[in-house]
């Protein structure tokens, strides 16, 4: 497929050249695709999207939109329009007037430009709000406006910097699967930052696992979750996240919903002992916490058992397991994953 964005060994440099808030990136957005960039605060990827924006500019690298270099472009020439996550509606404007704003510029007569902020309103089902102003809307509505607004340039790529975050839990869930099915509709390239791995593994085609400026990882939300390429995006991507068992030089992982008593695990295993010293109950699944040996070196686990696995987990020893085809294996020093280690599994 065309691609939409490429980042060329993307660079950005604060403090005098001494901090790299985006250090040599390289990615590139398939056109229509829906990718998204995770990590934690400080990972630079809110920078990255400035810099795709023209909000910032590299120090190093190049950013191409639609086959062209636009580095030292202003944004408003570079056929991208951003969320940020106040919204930056203007308080003191009309719904209307907030979403027709950018269409001024591009010197749009009147009624052409209502027609699209009409046009644009409509598809985010916002029609009736055009007259109040923002004070009056809830924060899944104004986000809602500042989307239409955003619509109505037509841009190549839609640019959101956490456009949910100001959201409560439940309203977040909601608008998230807007913005999925809105995206769906309209099929513009969308790059969407977040610090939510709820989010991330909702919305995106693809995740960009970001830390230290670096991308850690990129794939097909599955791929990300189930294929880890190294500690860091084990730990990060998950809740709870995977477990991390030391045994000689490399670390053995595996997710908390795979270690499972063991006559529930079907086909080659590995077994391990569990000792149990806590049980809670969240959302009808239940985390058990304890601690793991035999494997390697005596190391504090999670594990999450589903609702609909029958029979009680008291405190106290267990024998317990994994699905051999489950585990992965990292180098402890570097913290990439490793090939297989055969670790005595049993069954078959």
């Amino acid at each position: 497929m065309p691609v939409a964005v490429e980042l060329r060994n993307l660079r950005k440099r604060y403090d005098g050249g001494h901090v790299d808030a985006v250090d040599g990136v390289d990615l590139a957005t398939e056109e229509g695709e829906y990718l998204v960039l995770l990590g934690p605060s400080g990972c630079g990827k809110t920078t990255l999207l400035r810099t795709v924006a023209g909000l910032e500019h590299p120090t190093a690298g190049e950013v191409v939109i639609d086959g062209a270099v636009v580095n030292g472009l202003p944004p408003r020439v570079r056929k991208v329009a951003m969320v940020f996550q106040s919204y930056a509606l203007y308080p003191h404007k009309s719904v209307l007037a907030n979403i027709v704003f950018p269409l001024k510029a591009e010197k749009l007569d009147r009624a052409e430009r209502e027609k699209k902020a009409r046009w644009a309103a409509d598809l985010l089902g916002i029609e009736e709000l055009l007259d109040r102003k923002p004070r009056q809307l809830s924060g899944g509505e104004r986000q809602r406006v500042a989307l239409a607004r955003a619509m109505v340039r037509d841009p190549q790529v839609f640019l959101l910097d956490e456009p949910l975050s100001n959201l409560d839990a439940k309203l977040r869930a909601i608008a998230r699967d807007e913005l999925k099915r809105f995206q769906e509709r309209v099929g513009t390239t969308t790059i969407y930052v977040t610090h939510d791995q709820a989010e991330a593994m909702g919305l995106g085609d693809r995740i960009a696992v970001m830390d230290r400026g670096q991308v850690r990882q990129l794939g097909p939300p599955v791929d990300v979750y189930d294929d880890p390429a190294d500690t860091f995006v084990a730990r990060f991507i998950g809740s709870p996240p995977m477990n991390l068992v030391k045994r000689g030089g490399t670390l053995v992982g595996f997710r908390p919903e795979h270690l499972m008593p063991a006559e529930h695990v079907q086909g080659e295993k590995v077994p391990l002992q569990f000792e149990v010293d806590r049980v809670e109950y969240l959302s009808g699944d239940r985390h058990v916490y304890g601690t793991v040996t035999g494997l390697g070196e005596d190391t504090r686990v999670i594990a999450r058992l589903p609702s609909m696995m029958v029979g009680e987990v008291t405190e106290g020893s267990h024998e317990f397991a994994v699905s051999a085809d489950r585990v992965r294996f990292f180098d402890e020093d570097s913290g990439l994953r490793t090939d297989p280690v055969r670790l005595g599994a049993t069954g078959g």
